[in-house]
């Protein structure tokens, strides 16, 4: 029972109470997060003094920070007694859902995390369609669930062939990208080259008809009204959204002080992951949201081609930016 006990708590002659020093952390955690500080930041805080976490060391995660946000035994039940309020912990989770909206998660992308947190996020370099599960022996005890390309069956007849994963296999291709990366993080210091935003052919001509009804004076024609509505709308299609600086921050912030992971993290994936490529020849290429992609050799393919693929003989890294 006192390994699965949350922080905050702790045994006393067979009774579960408040561990008065961890309880102030998570107190700590509510009232910082409720203020506006992200998971990412507190977790960094936590680490840079040294506070113990609930395996007693000093290393503090998102992931670990956002588990307490959401641990509703803090507000007591039958076996743990109380110590955060339920309009502090309504509060958080206010929050966490307005950081949500922030952020662009949806109703629907929330929906389909809870089916997978690979929905969406990985992509067929063969015909560019993404990846969906497939459930072999469905309700038997021999049920397999695979990850195969949406078009991988149309009209009941083979139509891509690339290869299938599962899902250990696309946790540990993360986890080997992610390790790439840290071991390169240089990657994260280089300039994104920018380029001018290019002028289209469309936008030029609605351009020159604006000056033309200008120079005619013609301020009230409808037509003019309408190309500078247009015009506006091709201009911002035009601009690029510079926001490499930013994600890159992100990137930084989710690895600081990891060496290494060894386990698949859900958060961090979709903190830092834009999406995974696959191709048929086993070669995969992991993008980052900054647009870094870590290319990966597995070295291995299908033993079955229709069966998509198996056992890794080994792998081979390369990164790009």
């Amino acid at each position: 029972m006192q390994s699965h006990m949350p922080i905050g708590y702790k045994m006393i002659n067979g009774n579960i109470e408040i561990d008065e020093e961890q309880a102030k952390t998570v107190k700590t955690i509510f009232e910082e997060y409720i203020t506006g500080k992200s998971i990412l930041a507190i977790a960094k805080e936590l680490t840079e003094n040294g506070t113990l976490n609930a395996n007693k060391k000093t290393n503090w995660h998102h992931g670990s920070v956002g588990k307490i946000l959401q641990n509703v035994k803090y507000m007591g039940d039958k076996y743990y007694p109380k110590f955060i309020d339920e309009s502090d912990f309504e509060k958080a989770q206010l929050q966490r859902k307005k950081r949500e909206i922030e952020l662009g998660r949806t109703t629907l992308q929330n929906t389909m995390k809870k089916q997978s947190v690979f929905n969406r996020k990985i992509l067929c370099g063969e015909c560019g369609s993404y990846y969906k599960v497939y459930a072999e022996h469905a309700g038997k005890k021999s049920e397999k669930k695979k990850w195969k390309c949406k078009k991988y069956l149309i009209n009941n007849k083979v139509n891509c062939r690339n290869l299938f994963y599962n899902n250990e296999e696309l946790k540990s291709i993360f986890i080997d990208a992610v390790n790439e990366l840290i071991q390169k993080k240089w990657l994260l210091e280089k300039n994104e080259k920018k380029e001018p935003p290019k002028m289209s052919f469309e936008l030029r001509q609605t351009e020159s008809r604006i000056k033309e009804l200008e120079q005619e004076e013609e301020y009230s024609s409808p037509e003019l009204a309408v190309l500078i509505f247009k015009r506006a709308e091709l201009m911002y299609n035009c601009l690029k959204v510079d926001d490499y600086k930013n994600n890159t921050e992100k990137i930084k912030e989710a690895l600081q002080d990891k060496k290494k992971i060894s386990e698949f993290d859900e958060e961090l994936f979709e903190t830092i992951i834009k999406h995974t490529t696959v191709y048929q020849d086993a070669k995969v290429e992991v993008e980052f949201i900054n647009g870094i992609i870590i290319a990966i050799d597995l070295g291995y393919k299908g033993e079955d081609e229709k069966d998509g693929s198996s056992e890794k003989d080994g792998s081979n890294h390369t990164a790009t930016s």
